[in-house]
């Protein structure tokens, strides 16, 4: 567990430098905002979240499996993750954040569509 990043994950990389080779600029994991988003974007308001499906839980992904040990242990400590996202989400849209999460498997399978999706996103909000 130890050996598990919670920052600069390659899927994080990754889409930094997307959204750099595109033309925006951006901040890291901002500490004044709930859950630290890995990219924030303050000109356009928006924040992008870059989730493992593994920890995340990715819904409908192969990613997400659960140990067969302790499976208790890791349900509950799952389902914490999970709440912790959804809290960090609300908080960020009730201050007037646009919230966009990226998934590992997405960024994986089609970089390009993932990036396109969060352009638009950014379009709409400038």
């Amino acid at each position: 567990m130890a050996l598990i990043r919670g920052r600069d994950t390659r899927p994080e990389k990754q889409m930094r430098s997307l959204l750099h080779g595109a033309g925006y600029r951006f901040r890291l994991h901002d500490r004044k905002l709930p859950g630290r988003p890995d990219i924030v974007l303050k000109k356009y308001r928006t924040v992008v979240f870059v989730h493992g499906c593994y920890w995340h839980r990715h819904s409908g992904c192969r990613h997400a499996t659960t140990p067969r040990t302790r499976t208790e242990f890791w349900e509950e400590k799952f389902r914490g993750t999970v709440q912790r996202d959804e809290a960090h989400t609300q908080a960020l849209q009730s201050a007037g954040w646009c919230v966009i999460i990226v998934w590992e498997c997405e960024l994986r399978k089609n970089p390009r569509m993932v990036l396109a999706k969060v352009c638009a996103q950014l379009k709409e909000r400038a």
